[in-house]
């Protein structure tokens, strides 16, 4: 069969290929397969967000590993969800509405978030389809939806029942931008510019000078603190210290966490400003002293500076500090302060009444967990490790926000005894239906109230394996769990992957995959992270129109897993360049192929099997190993060097001119290309299946190349035709060099002197070394070209 078309044409092509993997449920998970199950715990991207390079790199490095395992013999379960219930969908529904969510009455925010995502979800997931991702978008679910929501109710409930759940009036991790508690999880770092304060404290010894960058938590200050074997502070203890301003007492304490290197050697401690501001508290037993609102703002507390945001506190203090002679200093520095990943706003420590899952215990057993799981690559697991060593906080997983999986939990108003929903009646909205009793069991009391913080999108997200699996029949459960892959980006190993681990050990006592796949980050061209604030970012969609989704899934496996790629648009024009090499070489090979194996293989026929063969085993190996890059690059080698570049130039005058060999040289060209598309295919996926329905669909089996057979290693092994195929492939290479530089064409007509070894070496190769090198004769002696008269 020819190609009707001079070109392929990817804006048409990859449209209508897609149209048909969908009509014709190519990659439908099959319930009822006895084959091997595969099973990806897909992420779920949050539609209120545009799909992102990031996004379309980290796809395609697991979608490769997908279509290989399905053509490998699986039946992959590959299910697609998105993440609805954040913070995220608030933010973007405020904005695209014009509206506040505390401005309006909580069901219609509600219902107005649902609204929204459902008409931003079609077109984004149309464009995670472009991509050419292969999951089986019929196996869906919104962690939003009814179905999520119960299970994620369900879970609340489990871990309550096992004690594991506590409701307490405690320091809390704060974002006054957010209006809301979060998790350690959820903090970043970032460089901001400051100033290193040098206050006055007098004492009844001497005046202390205490540094500090946050003189606005001065009402908050509750204690001194110096190091016990610092000389300099010793005589001080059991003193008391006055602070500045605000004229109150302070005890003046000694601590080993003081650090006497730090600054002048002694500190203030105040309610809060940080992680030790809490534990000397604790530890201590001191007064509780807060002086900043939930909304960033300074409280009663604060005196003359009440109602003040932070930063406007801090400046006017500084000045009244200076007016009072109290500041001896104020360095300008930059130095790391945690921030909100949401929104970069600066945290606060405040004590509010928040749902804690308690796992602190269980740290040693979490690093044992991450030690059974399979990285690829294995150095990931070192930010596992060091996220588990460094927590100090039990998981918080109460929101004040509105949109979100509400607790299935109602109080008691007199007793505060709490009521929860009946796992029959999941999902419940405590604030619109009725409580399961009447009356408090605990008291007997007739006032239940409702819960009104919904659950950490995290406390969802973190239970995906069980969203996905759970939207199959039951006994289908075995097979699908633990799952066999979680693919995810670097960032989100401390929210996502942790947390699913926690939840899958509380729950179930084992992980919840065999392997973790971790892909890095992508930058710009430069080699700068990305983000909206820096106008630097760059959307698939676009790369997509430029190029095609294959170059742009060619790029995405051009580097390492693991390793942060920027976004090099040559890498593309490579990818483009392939598929017209793949195109062009279709137009050539596939009119004089044949799926007829000969009597005997001609040697160039066998050596190229050979090739295959060693190609097709290290692929298994890479593809095994989550490695698609090395695989990438093997695969484009093979086909443009030593396919293209050599084996069709060497067999033309076989199949041109009916030679000898010629039934040899149709079937290794129809067995070579049909398993070079094979191997391309999980990386490009839409010119493979393009070449694949006009070429080999009718002599194949399948429908589609991506349910085909993946090459299987074949008995094509002999090192000594191997040696001489390349041996051969040297001299063609010399000849050539010669021809270049005497500026003559490829078919010039020359004499070719071999040595005797040489010559024995390639007698079976001869006739074909004698045509692709148009030499008139092959003579025995020193190796030399020499053109012909």
């Amino acid at each position: 069969m020819h190609l009707s078309k001079e070109s392929y044409d990817s804006k048409e092509a990859e449209p209508r290929i897609q149209k048909f993997w969908e009509s014709e449920n190519i990659y439908a998970f099959d319930k009822n397969s006895k084959k091997p199950v595969y099973s990806i715990d897909t992420p779920p991207p949050t539609v209120s967000g545009s799909l992102h390079i990031g996004h379309a790199f980290n796809f395609t490095q697991f979608d490769t590993i997908a279509r290989f395992k399905r053509m490998s013999g699986n039946n992959v379960f590959f299910p697609f969800g998105t993440d609805d219930n954040g913070l995220a969908t608030e933010r973007l529904v405020e904005k695209l509405k014009g509206v506040k969510a505390r401005d309006m009455k909580r069901n219609d925010f509600i219902k107005l978030c649902l609204e929204t995502i459902k008409a931003l979800r079609k077109e984004y997931i149309a464009d995670v389809k472009r991509i050419g991702i292969s999951c089986d978008f019929n196996i869906f679910y919104s962690t939003i939806d009814e179905h999520c929501r119960k299970i994620s109710q369900r879970s609340f409930i489990d871990l309550y029942e096992q004690n594991r759940e506590y409701q307490k009036e405690a320091p809390t991790i704060w974002c006054p931008e957010c209006h809301t508690a979060i998790a350690q999880a959820e903090l970043k770092d970032k460089e901001i510019h400051s100033a290193f304060n040098d206050i006055v404290f007098k004492s009844e010894a001497k005046d202390l000078i205490i540094s500090t960058t946050r003189p606005e938590l001065l009402p908050s200050c509750v204690a001194v603190f110096y190091n016990p074997k610092d000389d300099r502070y010793k005589k001080l203890k059991g003193k008391k210290a006055r602070v500045p301003l605000f004229n109150f007492e302070v005890p003046i304490l000694e601590d080993e966490k003081a650090d006497p290197s730090k600054g002048t050697g002694i500190v203030m401690c105040c309610t809060f400003g940080d992680q030790t501001d809490v534990e000397w508290w604790k530890s201590h037993n001191l007064p509780l002293k807060i002086s900043i609102d939930r909304h960033g703002k300074m409280n009663e507390n604060a005196g003359l500076y009440q109602r003040l945001p932070v930063k406007d506190a801090r400046k006017k203090i500084i000045e009244d500090l200076k007016k009072a002679g109290l500041l001896r200093k104020s360095e300008k520095i930059i130095h790391i302060v945690n921030v909100h990943e949401r929104c970069d706003t600066e945290i606060e420590f405040l004590v509010t009444k928040q749902w804690f899952i308690k796992y602190l215990d269980l740290k040693e057993k979490f690093l044992e967990l991450g030690k059974k799981l399979k990285w690829h690559p294995e150095f990931m697991r070192v930010r596992y490790d060091n996220w588990i060593k460094g927590l100090k906080w039990d998981w918080c997983i109460s929101r004040q926000r509105y949109f979100g999986v509400p607790f299935p939990v109602w109080y008691c108003e007199k007793c505060s005894h709490v009521i929860l929903a009946k796992r029959e009646n999941l999902p419940v909205d405590p604030l619109t239906d009725k409580p399961p009793v009447k009356e408090c069991l605990k008291c007997g009391s007739k006032n239940i109230i409702p819960e009104q913080d919904v659950l950490d999108t995290w406390a969802t997200s973190s239970l995906t394996p069980r969203l996905a699996i759970e939207l199959m029949p039951k006994e289908l459960e075995k097979k699908l769990y633990p799952m066999s892959l979680r693919p995810q980006a670097q960032d989100i190993i401390t929210f996502w992957l942790f947390n699913t681990i926690a939840k899958s050990w509380l729950h179930y006592n084992k992980l919840p995959w065999q392997n973790a796949m971790i892909s890095g980050y992508v930058l710009d061209p430069t080699g700068e992270k990305m983000a909206k604030s820096k106008g630097n970012i760059i959307k698939p969609q676009d790369l997509i129109e430029k190029y095609s989704a294959d170059a742009m899934r060619f790029w995405s496996c051009a580097s390492r897993l693991g390793e942060d790629v920027t976004t090099q648009e040559k890498e593309m024009v490579a990818g483009q360049k392939t598929i017209t090499k793949l195109w062009n070489a279709a137009k050539f090979s596939m009119p004089n192929a044949e799926n007829k194996k000969p009597k005997k293989l001609e040697a160039f026929d066998q050596w190229l099997m050979i090739k295959l063969n060693n190609l097709i085993e290290s692929c298994i190996d890479s593809f095994e190993s989550y490695d698609s890059s090395k695989a990438k690059q093997e695969i484009e080698s093979f086909f443009w060097h030593t396919f293209c570049d050599n084996y069709l130039e060497i067999i033309k005058d076989r199949i041109y001119n009916n030679k000898h060999g010629k039934d040899s040289a149709q079937y290794a060209l129809y067995t070579g290309f049909l398993n070079t598309l094979k191997l391309f295919a999980p990386i490009m996926p839409y010119i493979t299946e393009e070449l694949y329905q006009i070429y080999f669909k009718s002599g194949e089996k399948q429908r589609s190349i991506h349910i085909a057979e993946f090459p299987k290693l074949n008995n094509h092994e002999n090192e000594k035709l191997e040696k001489a195929g390349d041996r051969a492939i040297e001299i063609i290479k010399e000849v050539r060099m010669f021809k270049s530089k005497a500026q003559k064409s490829m078919k010039a007509p020359i004499i070719l002197t071999i040595d005797e070894k040489d010559k024995k070496m390639l007698k079976d190769f001869m006739e074909d070394l004698k045509a692709v090198t148009a030499a008139k004769e092959i003579k025995t002696g020193k190796l030399s070209i020499q053109l012909a008269e």
